[in-house]
């Protein structure tokens, strides 16, 4: 037996409806003035500054340049790459030798102001 179609609410006045709700969260997120604490600039410590530069930076990027730093001199542990060895720059930061890569971001909020 043929499906026949039905009128009223269809699957186009759901689809219109679902783009209307789509676009307002685009346009509240453009339009906000709040920033998440990742976005939120921070001064980091002298210390920290050898690293990441001397200029308020947000959390995230801390992280990314942190992340870029311990990849290009080979930082991290070769049996296992969840743990970073500290370097001479890393050293003062960490306070250890070693971290792992979850308490890296511990150290470094002890960093940033």
């Amino acid at each position: 037996m043929p499906t026949k179609p039905t009128a009223g609410k269809s699957g186009a006045t759901k689809t219109a409806a679902a783009k209307s709700d789509a676009a307002k969260p685009a346009a509240t997120k453009a339009a906000g003035a709040k920033t998440n604490a990742l976005q939120k600039p921070l001064q980091p410590s002298k210390e920290l500054a050898v690293v990441v530069g001397s200029n308020p930076i947000a959390r995230g990027e801390v992280v990314s340049k942190m992340w870029e730093y311990i990849k290009k001199n080979n930082l991290q542990n070769p049996e296992n790459k969840r743990e970073i060895l500290a370097d001479d720059k890393l050293q003062p930061i960490f306070g250890k030798s070693k971290v792992t890569m979850f308490e890296m971001n511990k150290h470094l909020a002890q960093h940033l102001k």
